[in-house]
């Protein structure tokens, strides 16, 4: 989340290369955070542009009082 955070218009393959993961596990984790609503998801040609909801609530119980605004400046230090 922080690599689309910082590079919104990143390929699937430019994520999974910077990140260390494989590109299907980018699509996963990206189509997982879509759906929670962390992220949005717009196509721009045959591209696609990301943009991290900063509001959105983390949703692990003991975090669940925080933001992704928070999270990714606290891992953006």
């Amino acid at each position: 989340m922080l690599y689309i955070a910082e590079f919104p218009e990143a390929k699937l393959k430019e994520i999974a290369s910077n990140v260390g993961i494989t590109e299907r596990m980018v699509s996963i984790i990206i189509s997982d955070l879509e759906r929670a609503g962390a992220i949005s998801v717009k196509k721009i040609g045959r591209r696609n542009s990301y943009e991290v909801i900063p509001s959105f609530h983390l949703r692990h119980p003991l975090e669940e009082n925080k933001k992704v605004s928070d999270l990714i400046r606290l891992l953006g230090e």
